[in-house]
């Protein structure tokens, strides 16, 4: 199973950028989808995450910023950001936890896509 994602770049702060994450693969079954996010100098943080039975979860300062959904059918996950901050800029990491019968239950991340928001 491979991530891809795709979205970031930059932004003008209060801007709005689609970050998108799609899992390819064969016989595979999506559990979590999350978004990370690393800024420089800071270890890496949950920025929201999607269960599959739809329930979300935002790490407070997104908290009604951010969106994160997931469409079953094309096994992609999107992260909406509204009004975005310079605090905001990092490079965001999609992850999955996935079950294949191959490799059982595990995690799984995208490459980062770098986002930032400077005027």
């Amino acid at each position: 199973v491979q991530l891809q994602a795709s979205g970031g770049g930059l932004v003008q702060p209060g801007g709005s950028l689609r970050l998108s994450c799609a899992a390819s693969g064969s016989n595979f079954s999506i559990k979590t989808l999350a978004w990370y996010r690393q800024a420089p100098g800071k270890t890496r943080e949950l920025v929201a995450s999607i269960s599959e039975g739809g329930n979300t979860n935002y790490v407070y300062s997104v908290k009604g910023r951010f969106t994160i959904s997931g469409d079953n059918a094309k096994n992609t996950v999107y992260l909406q950001m509204n009004s975005l901050k310079p605090e905001d800029t990092a490079v965001y990491y999609c992850n999955a936890v996935i079950f294949t019968f191959s490799a059982g239950l595990r995690d799984y991340w995208g490459q980062g896509t770098l986002v930032t928001v400077s005027s």
